[in-house]
């Protein structure tokens, strides 16, 4: 996998993570009825909705860094790829 596509991958996890604390704010108070179960539903979706946040910012975290070590290996660069093109051409 290549930088770019895990710098791509990390923007979208991050965004992922910070629309699902929005949503779960959302979930929580547009969601409450006006009986026990119904606050009780929207308080208990709430929260397993915005406990997806961790698990997609970790992933942003974890792609992001994927895309810094990815310069350092081989074949990855393209100027190391252009070389060994011209070196085959030859």
């Amino acid at each position: 996998m290549n930088a770019s596509t895990c710098r791509i991958l990390s923007t979208i996890f991050f965004q992922a993570g910070v629309f699902s604390i929005l949503l779960s704010i959302f979930i929580w108070w547009y969601l409450r009825g006006g009986t026990p179960d119904e606050i009780t539903h929207a308080e208990r979706f709430g929260i397993f909705v915005g406990l997806w946040a961790p698990t997609l910012l970790i992933l942003s975290n974890r792609f992001d860094r994927f895309a810094d070590k990815a310069k350092e290996f081989p074949g990855t660069r393209p100027e190391l790829h252009e070389e060994n093109q011209d070196a085959s051409d030859k």
